[in-house]
């Protein structure tokens, strides 16, 4: 017979001895000696059937498998669970058979008490007599300061305590709740909050413990809070890093405990925000759902997270054949009963897009393909509209023409006060979402704009990091800039989110949601934080270069205008801008002439045009930029 087998076998048995005897317990309890004269003609009728229940409903739910030395608090109510539903079971055949005329009322709940204890009090033993005999020597493990009184604290600490192969030792906790100051978790104290920790590490270095890595236990934690651990650790030279978060293991790439250093996303993040995911499901499951651009970085994050949520089929469509080969491939493997369509084409091509549409039948359009890169978009002043502007037109009018149920338009805060070309023809789109929802009844339209994302292309953090990669130096156009930022994940889980709002949401016909995206970060300030978590010194190993503002760049962006007054919607992330009223068919006689000056090359009845329809929009050029500042 198996080990596995056999350790089961007894187990079964063990738990079915143990009920058998709780009954008799119970009536000695009751009748001490006596019972022998008053339960003579059924005490051992009484266990026997006991054990056959037990053994019944442990084989049915299988719990005899559950390993004792891991045992938990839910393996002991699902054992309690069954422990109930055998006494009623067995009872409920007492009574059937003897009317349970000579058994006092008393028994069914002092057994009921010997049941608890005789099955819970061995598997408690065996775990706390495993985990005290696994503890290592001290000097076997790395001694770590856990940041975080949290639960994954708490299973950090035990899983070191029980694991031979475990690599970390908790000589302290760090709490981030006032709360949680003064008490221990199996036996390791929590000194004091985040303000403390060079206190802490001084403590517990005299102590001759001192922690050679400081691990962030509080998947909550956001990212000013991290940003002030990072400076501490780099004064205090203990190295830092943070367990994977609840996103990093849905996605199956890390194990529980597999701890990683701190990247950019962590310093810039915020803490993890709830969703309602059933509504989010709600807009995707069953449908249908086209992305456009969907090989690029948002539009890709969207495929992946779109194909989580049960559609009936995705549509890819994209201009790059590699970038959409590679997100198509990559569905195929992760999701390979997925239907799946991918389509090269673009924006620009409305004969194309209308055939798509008209073709795939979709009934949720995700439009994230753009042109979005400030600098080029101002020496291409036409192809930024041909594809910004004229394109977005082109799938807004396919949507409607095919009956799209929702359509989500993703825009930016470059749109707000636009000062350069890219941010004007965002807005045109917003506008003439905005403008056609009005009258449109059968495609609802949505429009989600915020700031930067991590790791997008184009953006700041893939150019520092190529930057530290050459050896320096990290180039900013202006010491005072600020930009807010994202992460792509988290970008996109609000942009569904905000889908899903967009379809209860009915004071506005065509609304405008405005992310929010935390407290602008000084681009000066991210640099150094990466030359940090890169191990360097500001200055003495890489240095930091001015290099002024390019045409058409900001030193600040904003994410609404003064007339939209933002609403607060269901979720605290998101929010409702009052949208701006326009004339459909004055905005598309301008887009038609402004379509018309692109394909000309007439750049400057274009911009003309485009400032007629966006008068806020206010075009600098980079020495006048520089004059205001």
């Amino acid at each position: 017979m198996k080990p596995r087998i056999l350790r089961n076998s007894v187990i079964l048995a063990l738990d079915a001895a143990m009920a058998a005897a709780s009954f008799v317990v119970a009536l000695y309890l009751r009748w001490a000696d006596a019972m022998w004269v008053h339960a003579r003609d059924y005490w051992w009728q009484g266990a026997v059937l006991m054990a056959v229940v037990m053994a019944l409903l442990l084989l049915l739910t299988r719990y005899y498998r559950r390993l004792w030395r891991y045992i938990s608090l839910k393996d002991m109510v699902d054992l309690t669970k069954v422990a109930l539903a055998a006494l009623v079971i067995f009872y409920a055949m007492m009574f059937l058979t003897t009317r349970l005329e000579m058994l006092p009322r008393s028994v069914p709940v002092i057994q009921a008490l010997v049941l608890l204890a005789v099955l819970c009090a061995p598997r408690f033993a065996y775990r706390a007599l495993h985990e005290h005999r696994l503890q290592l020597p001290k000097g076997k493990q790395v001694p770590v300061l856990l940041i975080g009184a949290t639960a994954d604290a708490e299973s950090f600490i035990r899983e070191s305590m029980r694991s031979p192969s475990f690599p970390y030792r908790v000589v302290g906790i760090v709490a981030t709740e006032d709360a949680m100051i003064g008490h221990n978790i199996h036996n390791v104290r929590v000194f004091g909050g985040i303000k403390d920790i060079p206190a802490i590490l001084r403590k517990l270095k005299r102590r001759d413990d001192p922690p050679q890595r400081m691990i962030i236990a509080d998947p909550y934690l956001d990212g000013d809070h991290i940003r002030s651990i990072l400076e501490m650790s780099d004064q205090e030279g203990v190295a830092l890093a943070r367990m994977p978060q609840l996103s990093d293991l849905t996605r199956g790439d890390r194990d529980k405990f597999d701890i990683r250093p701190i990247d950019v996303e962590d310093i810039l993040g915020r803490p993890q925000m709830k969703l309602d995911l059933e509504s989010m499901r709600a807009v995707i499951a069953g449908k249908t759902v086209l992305i456009t651009g969907a090989g690029g970085s948002i539009g890709s994050e969207l495929v992946r997270q779109v194909a989580a949520f049960s559609p009936t089929r995705v549509v890819l469509f994209d201009q790059g054949e590699f970038n959409l080969y590679a997100i198509d491939r990559e569905l195929a493997e992760k999701h390979p009963d997925l239907p799946r369509h991918a389509v090269i084409g673009d924006v620009r091509d409305a004969t194309g897009v209308q055939h798509m549409m008209s073709a795939c039948r979709p009934q949720v359009v995700f439009h994230a393909a753009a042109l979005k890169h400030v600098p080029l978009c101002e020496t291409n002043v036409e192809e930024a509209i041909l594809t910004n502007v004229i394109g977005t037109r082109h799938v807004v009018d396919a949507c409607v023409a095919s009956g799209v149920e929702l359509m989500v338009q993703i825009s930016t805060d470059k749109a707000v006060n636009p000062t350069n070309v890219m941010g004007a023809c965002k807005r045109v789109g917003e506008y003439y979402c905005q403008a056609l929802g009005q009258s449109s009844a059968t495609t609802r339209f949505i429009t989600v704009r915020f700031g930067n994302v991590l790791g997008s292309t184009g953006s700041v953090v893939p150019l520092f990091q190529q930057q530290l990669k050459q050896g320096g130096p990290l180039t900013i156009t202006h010491p005072d800039m600020t930009r807010y930022f994202m992460s792509i994940r988290e970008a996109v889980q609000l942009v569904i989110q905000a889908a899903a709002l967009g379809q209860k949401q009915t004071e506005q016909p065509a609304p405008i949601f405005v992310l929010d995206m935390g407290s602008p970060i000084r681009i000066a300030d991210l640099a150094q934080q990466m030359i940090r978590l890169a191990g360097l010194r500001v200055g003495a190993d890489i240095e930091i270069v001015y290099t002024g503002l390019r045409p058409g760049e900001k030193l600040y962006e904003e994410l609404f205008y003064d007339a939209e007054a933002l609403a607060k919607t269901d979720h605290a992330s998101i929010h409702l801008a009052a949208a701006r009223q326009g004339e459909l068919s004055m905005i598309r006689r301008t887009m038609d002439a402004m379509h018309q000056s692109a394909l000309s090359r007439d750049s400057k009845a274009a911009l003309a045009l485009l400032q007629q329809l966006i008068p806020e929009y206010q075009p600098q050029s980079n020495t006048e930029e520089k004059k205001a500042v």
